[in-house]
């Protein structure tokens, strides 16, 4: 009797093990389901996907060296062996325009995920301790905010000096208010559920309960934000190194080279239009994305 017993609660714990690897694999599907079905995701995907391959396959994509110049070919127009003509200096637009793409899609990136680390150990700190702590940290997120985001980017990058290095501290700072509020008032709510109440009266330290308890159920608020945010970043980005704070010439930069291109708008439109096309298509594929997965976490659409 004993034995058939022992057999059956093996046989339910297999069973338990079982469902509960494939919860999150089911889980995993409804979210790629719902996040293909949103509007424009696939496009938004697949710009995204070309733009990540683009930058990763630059030096094979490249028909050209894009430091190198021609003062013999300066300001081509497009042909077959420019495909998008030559700037200032005869350095091939094309060839520039790949190479940027990865300064682009690292600030993103990076300055995104600065302002996530910093705001969410911020945030938590706040939300779930309180008190003076929580004073302190909202008043000095409040005070970020004051300030306009790009011009706060401008003194920032300023103090900082200009290079890729300083603009992604200074895009860093300018997104962590923003995040510390989200995790700040996720865990507001959450540190009161009776789950974290009941780890607290078993003795669990904070630590534990932060990992296991509060920043899983404070995960999805900020995966979206932070995919949403990657395209802002990117505009950020060209922003600042159009006014000359970001990566210096000669390196290919899609704002520097919509900056260099400016004075040639009426003899050679095509030195600004490779790059601002390239930030155009690569942002609005950003916000697809994340429209996408906004879509996709949010609990109260149809699966």
């Amino acid at each position: 009797m004993r034995s058939s017993v022992a057999a059956s609660g093996v046989r339910s714990a297999a069973a338990a093990r079982a469902v509960g690897t494939g919860v999150p694999h089911e889980r995993r599907w409804v979210f790629v389901r719902r996040a293909l079905s949103a509007r424009f995701a696939a496009l938004g995907g697949v710009v995204v996907v070309a733009v990540v391959l683009m930058a990763i396959f630059a030096p094979l994509l490249a028909p050209y060296d894009p430091l190198k110049q021609d003062l013999v070919g300066q300001l081509a127009a497009p042909n077959a062996a420019h495909v998008l003509g030559t700037d200032n200096v005869g350095r091939d637009v094309l060839a520039r325009v790949i190479w940027g793409t990865r300064v682009s899609l690292i600030a993103g990136l990076a300055s995104v995920a600065i302002g996530v680390v910093a705001g969410c150990l911020l945030g938590l700190g706040a939300g779930y301790w309180g008190g003076r702590l929580d004073d302190l940290i909202m008043r000095l997120m409040d005070a970020v905010l004051s300030f306009p985001a790009l011009v706060l980017a401008l003194a920032l990058g300023a103090v900082l000096g200009a290079g890729l290095g300083g603009v992604l501290i200074a895009l860093g700072v300018v997104y962590t208010p923003a995040f510390a509020r989200l995790m700040r008032g996720q865990v507001l709510t959450i540190r009161t559920r009776e789950y974290v109440q009941a780890a607290r009266l078993l003795g669990a330290p904070d630590a534990w309960i932060l990992r296991r308890h509060v920043l899983p159920n404070a995960a999805t608020p900020i995966v979206v934000q932070a995919s949403l945010s990657v395209g802002f970043a990117i505009l950020a980005e060209a922003s600042l190194s159009f006014l000359g704070l970001g990566v210096q010439p000669p390196e290919p930069s899609w704002g520097s080279m919509i900056n260099a291109g400016r004075g040639y708008l009426q003899q050679a439109p095509w030195i600004v239009f490779g790059p601002g096309a390239a930030l155009f298509v690569t942002v609005l594929g950003l916000n697809f994305v994340g429209d996408a997965v906004r879509d996709a976490l949010d609990p109260r659409s149809g699966s």
